[in-house]
């Protein structure tokens, strides 16, 4: 546990809640943005983790109603913490993201990411007087929450894994076997021309396969505000977006590396060695995790202090910031119900 730490406070004025920013030292060089969103209770804490390509703000609390799964875990006694894992948003961007994407290795893979996730952990167990923190990930962000369970249950009240992948080997059409991830000369393995070591978004690939998801019914299972909001953020969240044009934010590639080996059947890290509670929960609309993803997880959770399997009619991908009947309002309860008091 670090005990050590050069804590910067900012005070940052948002219409429901206001938010506090810490740097986190992890890694030498590397300070991460902890923030922690609402009133400090010194109770229940719970770290948000994103994903693969969005940071935590755009993820997780959007300054608009019904943007801010944090704002709202606040309002249920939660003290809410989010964190950008290095490479993403107010954290500290690796210095080969200030040179132009190249086919190089990814950057960030799941084992830098555990590292940046124990330091914000241990930070918000500090500042909890010792409590043990629930870990609330969001696709891959529930990908590298169980990875760090596997070595750090302890320290955990509770895992929640949001659409997120775990094993399977059925065809995935995103990212899987014969999709352009794939490298062609060597079958089964990552395509890193595909990504490079990070990849930029600009506003219409960040939208992109949610409004594919939702296609006519874009409006009814979302609140348009949201999804404005969603791509400001996400393109607010890099200093250097203005930079190109169309407006673009950088992200890591190693998510998505990790991600591919996930979705054709690798084994990255054994559910088994887990013994804090799991809350697993994906949409039956998603188009990231699978029915086989979370069966198989729960057949391997056999050290798991408890168990809980969610599947959300009718929920996409980011249920979370659509509208309550579409799942937003089910996994907000799931998540109270579950946590411990």
């Amino acid at each position: 546990m670090k005990l050590l730490l050069l804590v910067a406070a900012v005070i940052l004025a948002l219409p429901a809640q206001a938010s506090q920013q810490f740097n986190v030292p992890s890694a030498p060089g590397v300070t991460l943005a902890v923030t922690e969103v609402g009133q400090h209770r010194g109770k229940r804490p719970i770290l948000l983790v994103h994903g693969a390509r969005v940071s935590s703000k755009a993820s997780f609390d959007l300054p608009v109603a019904g943007g801010s799964l944090a704002a709202d875990l606040a309002a249920r006694g939660f003290d809410v913490y989010t964190l950008d894992v290095r490479g993403y948003g107010a954290s500290t961007r690796l210095a080969e993201m200030e040179s132009a994407p190249t086919a190089g290795a990814a950057l960030v893979r799941t084992n830098t990411a555990v590292e940046d996730i124990d330091a914000a952990v241990d930070f918000v167990r500090q500042r909890s007087g010792g409590m043990k923190v629930a870990l609330l990930g969001w696709a891959t962000g529930g990908q590298w929450a169980g990875h760090y369970a596997t070595l750090h249950s302890p320290k955990l009240s509770a895992i929640v894994m949001l659409n997120s992948l775990y094993r399977g080997a059925s065809a995935h059409p995103l990212i899987g076997r014969g999709t352009g991830l794939e490298d062609k000369e060597r079958p089964g393995a990552f395509n890193r021309a595909a990504c490079g070591n990070y990849r930029v978004s600009d506003a219409a690939s960040t939208l992109g396969a949610w409004d594919r998801t939702l296609g006519e019914d874009k409006d009814s299972a979302r609140d348009p505000a949201v999804a404005k909001a969603y791509v400001e953020a996400a393109l607010d969240s890099d200093s250097t977006s203005r930079q190109r044009e169309p407006r673009s934010f950088r992200a890591p590639c190693g998510a998505m590396e990790d991600s591919f080996y996930l979705a054709t059947g690798r084994q990255l890290w054994d559910a088994s060695l887990i013994t804090a509670p799991v809350l697993a929960i994906a949409g039956e609309k998603d188009f990231w995790s699978r029915p086989e993803d979370m069966h198989n997880l729960q057949a391997d959770l056999v050290h798991a202090a408890a168990v809980r399997m969610v599947r959300i009619s009718n929920a996409t991908h980011f249920l979370h910031l659509e509208r309550p009947a579409r799942g937003r309002a089910q996994l907000i309860d799931e998540v109270d119900s579950f946590v411990p008091r």
